[in-house]
């Protein structure tokens, strides 16, 4: 199944701790000093969001939503606990889509489960949870087309396809290779106008289609701080380059060595080791290549149904978020010019990039155990904190200054909770700590018990986390 905590988190916990407690010395206190200009967090909407998964919850033998009469016992669960919506996974990271679509394949069929045959998913699934007075948004993979640990997808149905828009990436030794040989999964180049249009057009395609109630983008993103190093990124980056800093030297530059000289391997994740001369550069290009998305992708949804709401899930680890090309911040907040948390990486205007104010809802993926920073000794003394749930919760409302709505959400299943109660101390904190409320991942964890650590049904942690 999918796992929302992408593997830059493995690389930099270690480190996340090292760099708060560097900070708790320093002036402001790990971000508690300086000057805060974040409005004040007063709004508790307390909405409890469920993500489902099409691959975990439709085409595995865990999961129950590929029957209909399966789909309304749970959601009749779901009502029963405490849920107000849904996040409906309605293209995965094969390109394909749970609908019938113009633009991509439609999921039928994996490993021989399938669907209710002659029944519209998306479409049952809406008309269930607006019976029971459920939101429902749906979810799109948006930047990845291809499942490596199948083999199946866009990048391996369509060659031309794959050779145009594959994620070229750098392994540990600098050589460019396509980013399926190296194992993960099918990332496509986000700078591609036809990669970006393509995921438009399904976009637009939901909302034109589905009385969904709103569209949250999962994966819009770089795959990782490797990519992505085509020869079509380069020539995009040298002409930043000349129209943004009037560099006329850019054509000659070495590529990628003058953003990446040489790079290392740390708990399996490819990181630079040297940097070169244009690497903050090159991470500010690559945040603008997303915010200009975003703000064409909520354009699109709007012009077709202006009341709809458009959203994101990303990881809630904004201190190395920048990793995978994304700025989630609001363009109030500038991460140069921080005095209070410092951030290294971070090139003047890179606040121009921030796209909060182009979202109607943030998910956050807050997926720690840790719940207070006063259970770590480490983290007791600091304010903001990327790897624990209260801190990395005041760290994001730092950074966006509350512009958007914020859901907070915990990994039920993957995480290794010590007990239910500690679920549910977990959803109570994030529901009185946020303006949007909790998503919870993924609701096969609540029903299947073999799908989460704990191998128990998780239905009586939910319902007494929600509860006030």
């Amino acid at each position: 199944m999918k796992l929302h905590v992408p593997v830059i988190v493995l690389a930099a916990l270690v480190l996340s701790l090292t760099l708060s407690c560097k900070k708790s010395s320093s002036p402001g206190g790990g971000g508690t000093g300086g000057s805060d200009s974040t409005k004040l967090d007063t709004a508790r909407h307390r909405n409890v969001l469920v993500w489902i998964d099409c691959r975990a919850n439709v085409y595995s033998n865990s999961g129950r939503f590929n029957d209909t009469n399966k789909i309304k016992l749970v959601m009749d669960t779901m009502q029963n606990v405490g849920v107000t919506g849904l996040v409906l996974d309605v293209k995965g990271s094969a390109g394909y889509t749970m609908y019938p679509s113009a633009y991509a394949k439609q999921y039928t069929s994996i490993g021989g489960i399938s669907f209710t045959p002659n029944v519209d998913y998306v479409e049952f699934m809406i008309r269930e949870a607006h019976k029971r007075n459920f939101k429902i948004y749906a979810s799109t993979v948006t930047f990845v087309e291809g499942d490596a640990s199948r083999g199946m997808g866009t990048l391996y149905d369509d060659a031309a396809f794959r050779s145009d828009y594959e994620s070229i990436v750098c392994d540990v030794n600098g050589n460019r290779v396509p980013i399926t040989s190296t194992g993960r999964n099918g990332f496509v180049n986000p700078a591609q106008p036809a990669v970006q249009e393509r995921a438009l057009n399904i976009v637009k395609e939901i909302a034109t289609k589905y009385n969904v109630d709103g569209i949250i983008l999962d994966y819009a993103r770089y795959a990782d701080i490797y990519a992505d190093f085509s020869d079509f990124s380069k020539a995009k980056f040298i002409e930043f380059l000349k129209e943004r800093f009037n560099d006329a030297g850019a054509a000659t530059m070495k590529f990628p060595g003058d953003i990446v000289a040489s790079w290392k391997t740390s708990s399996g994740v490819v990181l630079p080791n040297t940097t070169g001369k244009y690497y903050q550069k090159w991470l500010l290009y690559r945040s603008s290549v997303i915010y200009d998305f975003f703000k064409r992708a909520r354009a699109a949804v709007k012009a077709i149904k202006p009341n709809i709401s458009f959203g994101v899930y990303v990881g809630a680890w904004y201190g190395s978020y920048y990793q995978v090309g994304v700025n989630w911040a609001s363009q109030e907040y500038d991460p140069f010019s921080d005095q209070a948390i410092r951030f290294d990486w971070a090139y003047p205007k890179y606040n121009e990039t921030g796209y909060a104010e182009q979202l109607d809802i943030l998910m956050t993926g807050n997926y720690f155990t840790q719940i207070m920073l006063s259970e770590n000794s480490a983290t007791a003394n600091l304010k903001y904190h990327w790897w624990s749930i209260e801190g990395s919760l005041n760290g994001i409302k730092y950074v966006t200054k509350n512009k958007v709505p914020l859901y907070g959400s915990i990994d039920m299943g993957n995480l290794s909770w010590s007990s239910k109660s500690e679920i549910t101390r977990a959803i109570k904190y994030i529901l009185n700590n946020t303006s949007g409320g909790i998503m919870l991942f993924d609701v096969v964890h609540a029903y299947a018990p073999e799908t989460n650590m704990l191998k128990q049904p998780l239905w009586d942690a939910i319902a007494e986390g929600i509860k006030k």
